[in-house]
């Protein structure tokens, strides 16, 4: 695949351009007792090109944005909203994914990108407490349904996508792994 688009090399995360849908995606979140509660979802991802950010005139980053849907087959509601970017330093080979939810959570996650055979791996986690790769989140969400780590493999090859996204919580009381899993299918091959 070419990674140049318009004078700019995206490197790994060209792969990622276009849009994506998947009907076989499946959430675990806590009940209301802190309990496993499965639901199967539907999602789709739009990823786009945001070019070249320059930092103090030192750091390259490029950037590609985000917008992930999720809704649940069950209710036909959308239960998540996310924005975002995928950030790669050509530099040192860094990945960052940052990401916006509309209930007051933010994050920067780190890691790294490898290729086996044709298979690309993205894989970034954030910690809580971290001054690099951290959560910040409101002082409901703190008190209430606190994020304390989260961490994304997402897998591509071709035009299929497949992540696994785990986030640590306490919630209710009780600490409580979250976990999303899901493939995707490339609709359309996007640029811009």
């Amino acid at each position: 695949m070419n990674t140049q688009i318009d004078g700019v090399d995206y490197g790994p995360l060209a792969q990622l351009l276009g849009k994506w849908s998947g009907n076989i995606g499946l959430d675990i979140a806590p009940d209301a007792d802190a309990n496993p509660d499965k639901s199967p979802f539907t999602n789709t991802l739009v990823f786009t090109t945001a070019g070249i950010t320059e930092n103090a005139e030192e750091q390259i980053l490029v950037a590609i944005k985000y917008h992930h849907v999720v809704i649940k087959i069950e209710s036909g509601h959308i239960f998540h909203d996310q924005i975002g970017h995928w950030l790669y330093e050509p530099e040192t080979g860094n990945i960052m994914h940052s990401l916006t939810i509309p209930r007051g959570v933010c994050l920067l996650a780190g890691g790294t990108s490898e290729t086996v055979d044709d298979k690309t791996i993205f894989d970034v986690k954030a910690i809580a407490g971290s001054d690099s790769y951290g959560i910040v989140q409101s002082p409901f969400m703190l008190e209430k349904a606190k994020t304390n780590a989260f961490q994304m493999k997402m897998e591509v090859k071709a035009d299929e996508l497949s992540y696994r996204e785990v986030t640590s919580l306490h919630i209710y009381g009780k600490d409580f792994e979250h976990v999303d899993t899901s493939t995707l299918q490339r609709i359309t091959y996007e640029q811009d």
